[in-house]
């Protein structure tokens, strides 16, 4: 069912949206003023948060291209808000028209504007589910019929492990996808941190106390930990600019500023 305006009826114009808020961030067109105003309103207090998600969007591009590169066409994309600028399937089906894309989203305003993006592409799906709940998203992603878990897969986890407290488990979560994953797979984290980072970054983290999206930060240790026994790729967990950079040019002098670690992980057939 759509609005007036063509939008789908689930969407709630008189609140900001957390999704179209981050699209606006990375240069989208998926928001409006109500978004906006919010997101000025955030970049007034932290004005490093922009950057920091256009770096965590590279970040994902890169390693997309180099699993596109070892032959992986198919993707589940956990967390992916709205499939905005740059997005997983326009990069994946740019190099292999062939490439099979789900995305999750715990958020039902991204997922009602996923698919309306998505209408007509029948080679990606959006699904409404949980991280927490991992045999739930495996079950829908096989029943969208776009997932073969016997073939290697593409398990893409870019800023959302982070909104997963100690409470709930996430070596675990993380440990079921895994399990259910083919040999030859590849498992891809990006994650914020309190490592190398200036006091104010981390007294605006408290302040996420203050939401019900609090974010974990979590050291380069931890976050490693995330991959088990899967093959870490080179060069290792490392501050996101510094992986896989297309150039030199492209790091910036402090790489750290923006917060978080990526790192890509192989499931090699000697792993468990």
């Amino acid at each position: 069912m759509q609005t007036s305006d063509g939008l789908p009826a689930e969407i709630d114009l008189s609140r900001p949206s957390a999704a179209r808020v981050y699209d606006y961030f990375l240069g989208g067109a998926h928001n409006f003023e109500i978004d906006r105003r919010l997101a000025e309103q955030i970049a007034s207090m932290t004005p490093n948060l922009a950057d920091t998600m256009r770096a965590g969007r590279e970040f994902l591009r890169r390693a997309v291209r180099v699993l596109l590169d070892a032959g992986i066409d198919q993707f589940l994309d956990i967390g992916s808000g709205i499939p905005t600028v740059g997005n997983v399937h326009e990069v994946a089906q740019a190099a292999n028209p062939q490439a099979r894309i789900v995305y999750v989203d715990i958020d039902p305003v991204a997922v009602a504007h996923s698919r309306e993006l998505l209408a007509g592409n029948d080679r990606a799906v959006a699904i409404h589910a949980d991280l927490r709940e991992p045999k739930l998203i495996l079950d829908e992603a096989r029943s969208s019929g776009l997932i073969d878990v016997d073939r290697p897969l593409g398990i893409l986890l870019a800023g959302v492990v982070h909104f997963v407290p100690d409470a709930d488990r996430p070596a675990e979560i993380l440990a079921t996808l895994r399990a259910a994953a083919a040999p030859g797979s590849f498992l891809v984290v990006s994650h914020s941190t309190f490592e190398d980072q200036p006091q104010e970054m981390l007294d605006a983290q408290r302040l996420s106390a203050r939401t019900d999206t609090e974010i974990t930060l979590r050291s380069r240790a931890e976050v490693t930990g995330f991959f088990g026994d899967w093959t870490v790729l080179e060069p290792g967990v490392v501050h996101m600019p510094l992986w896989r950079p297309d150039s030199p040019s492209d790091v910036d002098e402090h790489p750290e500023r923006f917060g978080a670690f990526g790192g890509v992980a192989r499931y090699d057939r000697t792993a468990g």
